[in-house]
């Protein structure tokens, strides 16, 4: 086997190891599926929601940087499993198991690349770029749209509060694209008079 084949294999070791993203179930359900959508399906809704939105962003993004970071968030679920974002526990215990699992899913592939996806992922986590904090407000939204289409049903299911979602979502979607921030108060409002809250 020659070098390249050698370093084509661990380039198909670590997609054939990210299938597993599939496998990871979240808590949301898709909007005509009677079935929980998994992690993967999530990345690539939320990179597209990313790309279509872009228009409302609050400053200048570098969409293609958007959609690497929005690839790359939750692999580390593979290891570490979905958590909702209103779970109460320790966030900092969390953040190390899912570093440790992308550390260990990107190590399937050569340098520098290996390196390149871990610091996609700290950047995301980190929310310190333009495009980290749009990318996370788009992660934000995401679950949100699919709750207001599907009259509540993660945020019943789940116990999850009004109050919960403006403080811990609302607020990121809100300094990243104002104007998705602005429309979703108004639908969360009709949301709660429709009782789609815990």
């Amino acid at each position: 086997m020659t070098a390249s084949f050698a370093s084509l294999q661990q380039h198909i070791s670590f997609i054939i190891e990210i299938d597993k993203l599939k496998g990871v179930l979240r808590k949301n359900k898709p909007v005509t599926i009677e079935r929980y959508e998994n992690s993967a399906e999530h990345s690539w809704q939320v990179a597209l929601l990313a790309l279509t939105m872009q228009p409302f962003a609050s400053e200048p993004i570098a969409i293609d940087r958007v959609i690497q970071l929005l690839l790359v968030h939750d692999i580390g679920e593979i290891d570490a499993g979905d958590v909702i974002v209103y779970a109460e526990g320790n966030a900092a215990e969390r953040e190390a198991e899912e570093r440790a699992a992308v550390e260990r899913i990107a190590g399937l592939l050569p340098a520098p690349l290996s390196e390149t996806i871990v610091t996609l992922w700290q950047e995301f986590e980190d929310r310190q770029t333009p495009e980290a904090r749009y990318a996370h407000a788009m992660d934000r939204l995401m679950p949100i749209l699919l709750n207001l289409h599907r009259q509540g049903q993660s945020w019943r299911e789940n116990g999850v509060r009004k109050e919960q979602v403006l403080t811990t979502s609302v607020s990121k979607v809100i300094a990243a694209c104002p104007d998705a921030g602005l429309w979703l108060q108004h639908e969360l409002e009709r949301a709660e008079q429709a009782y789609y809250f815990g």
